[in-house]
């Protein structure tokens, strides 16, 4: 489902969700709007050229999948490294 939002560099926006069957709950997974012509100025874009931003959102599955329940916790200088370390994303064969 989707939901409008408010987004600085973006309008109008608007958030992305899907349902989660095992959280029985909507979880957000992306984000997207059209930029703003004032974001697009400094690039040389003319006023008239429309610009759409989108992205999904990779935190929240995160949190899911390893029951993180605050995102600061994941994100920015209270991430718990030992995690990191016990969960790596791929495993690197030592040569």
């Amino acid at each position: 489902k989707f939901k409008p939002a408010f987004n600085p560099y973006t309008e109008p926006s608007m958030e992305v969700f899907s349902y989660h069957d095992g959280l029985k709950k909507w979880v957000e997974v992306g984000n997207s709007g059209v930029f703003r012509p004032e974001m697009l100025l400094p690039m040389g874009l003319p006023k008239d050229v429309a610009v759409i931003a989108w992205g999904l959102s990779l935190e929240r599955p995160t949190m899911i999948k390893y029951k993180i329940s605050n995102i600061r916790d994941l994100i920015g200088h209270k991430v718990d490294l030992e995690m990191v370390h016990r969960n790596p994303i791929c495993l690197l064969e030592k040569a």
